[in-house]
């Protein structure tokens, strides 16, 4: 089996990108002349649901929704004996700035997620499990709901799957574009039909989830690794990346940067290799001055933090910082700070439920003090008051928004607090007065959906 994964290249080992994507590459047939599918008919026919467990636990793989939880450990939670329906949820939600990974995945090989899926449902004795999609994704959408449908007319989903006395069905759900229903419990409610609030735990959604019932939600990514680690093995599977972040990681890569797109990287590939080699340096020739690591949620780290940093969980929180949903964000020298906190602050404000106060009247409050410096009306306790809302939001909200929000305002902040500074006393920006000197797309080389890191 493991010859159905291989190739080994410029920055390691790739499971998801390592065959050509053409106009049939997602189909079933496809999917299963690499090898798909068989894992779950192994798994079927050979393996009990606690070795499914046990698998994926002793492979390490960590959640690659933004907070890397051991995924075995979440599975193992569920009691198989307690008599109430099992659920999981695949979240397709992918709503983070800068984060585009799981798109790739829906819309090149959307059989892998759907096969892990089933593999998840199966552990946890799961009669039926749900997809929940970003609304705005319209052709991700029809290939995973076309995958679903490949599935059951091939046997693979329905009842008695591959002619065992395994049944699943599996409902696709598309959500409305809100960037809170990407927060599972959120996502669980607005799959019920209700309004896409987070919602306070305990109790974990693992004890009572969707319909109060024990419920596993893992994201596209995490899911797409399960028939991974059922083919080669955890032994074999840990031999790729760290031992402490076993695997590859999805990276979406935008911003300042020559060869924008989407790569996959072992974990414990160098930062500066990634993105001065394999997507081939900043554009124009200019310094780079941070990255946003993970999606805006993640403080940024300035160029001095990421040398001989590599891609790996516990590398990137050293650093400062977190690896998050992957989504990471180049940004050259002559962008200015305070317009770029402005714009991500504008977006989680947009973007707040309105839920909890502290999240629902700060994320405004910030906002209007970011833009009063912008128009160049902005007091020198500004930049305590941002500092203040901040710290009053952290811990204070029921899901992380509002501390996100206040985490990214005030790594900026801590970086660049002479920029603001300096905007406060003259007025303008230290740096023009705009986002970005030159357009940041002049120039660019946009990266197929197919292409991988080091293959050209």
């Amino acid at each position: 089996m493991s010859d159905a994964y291989p190739s080994p290249t410029l920055s390691g080992r790739k499971f998801f990108m390592n065959f050509p994507v053409t106009d049939t590459s997602h189909d079933l047939a496809a999917y299963r002349v690499r090898g798909g599918y068989q894992a779950l008919e192994k798994v079927l026919r050979e393996l009990q649901p606690a070795d499914v467990i046990k698998e994926v636990s002793a492979a390490g793989l960590l959640g690659h929704g933004g907070a890397a939880f051991p995924a075995g450990r979440k599975w193992g939670v569920i009691r198989p004996d307690d008599g109430e329906p099992h659920y999981v949820c695949m979240n397709a939600d992918e709503g983070e700035p800068g984060t585009f990974k799981d798109r790739w995945l829906l819309e090149c090989v959307p059989h892998m997620s759907l096969e892990g899926l089933i593999l998840a449902s199966y552990a946890i004795g799961g009669r039926h499990a749900f997809i929940y999609i970003r609304g705005e994704f319209d052709l991700a959408w029809r290939r995973i709901q076309g995958a679903v449908d490949e599935a059951y007319a091939a046997g693979l989903l329905g009842k008695n799957i591959l002619g065992t006395s395994y049944s699943l069905d599996v409902v696709v759900y598309r959500g409305a574009g809100s960037y809170v229903c990407g927060e599972a419990s959120a996502m669980l409610a607005s799959l019920e039909g209700k309004k896409g609030w987070p919602r306070n735990r305990p109790p974990r959604l693992t004890v009572k989830g969707l319909y109060q019932k024990p419920t596993v939600v893992n994201n596209v990514e995490t899911l797409a690794n399960v028939p991974v680690i059922m083919s080669l093995g955890a032994e074999d599977f840990r031999r790729t990346g760290t031992p402490k972040s076993p695997g590859t990681q999805m990276i979406s890569i935008s911003g300042h940067i020559v060869r924008p797109g989407v790569y996959e990287v072992e974990y414990g590939y160098s930062w500066e290799r990634f993105l001065f080699e394999d997507c081939g340096g900043m554009l124009g020739g200019r310094e780079l001055k941070c990255v946003i690591p993970g999606g805006v949620s993640t403080k940024i780290l300035n160029r001095d933090e990421i040398r001989g940093v590599t891609l790996d969980h516990n590398s990137a929180v050293a650093a400062g910082s977190q690896l998050g949903s992957g989504g990471m964000i180049a940004v050259a020298e002559g962008t200015c700070m305070v317009r770029l906190a402005r714009v991500i602050q504008r977006f989680y404000h947009h973007e707040s439920c309105g839920q909890c106060t502290p999240c629902r009247e700060g994320m405004g409050w910030m906002e209007r003090v970011l833009d009063r410096i912008v128009r160049g009306e902005g007091r020198l306790d500004d930049i305590d008051r941002l500092y203040h809302i901040s710290n009053a939001n952290d811990g204070t909200t029921i899901c992380s928004l509002g501390d996100s929000a206040g985490y990214a305002c005030t790594a900026i902040l801590d970086h660049y607090r002479e920029e603001f500074e300096y905007y406060i006393k003259n007025g303008h920006s230290m740096m023009g007065g705009v986002l970005a000197i030159d357009d940041p797309f002049a120039g660019a080389v946009p990266t197929p959906l197919h292409a991988t890191a080091g293959a050209r």
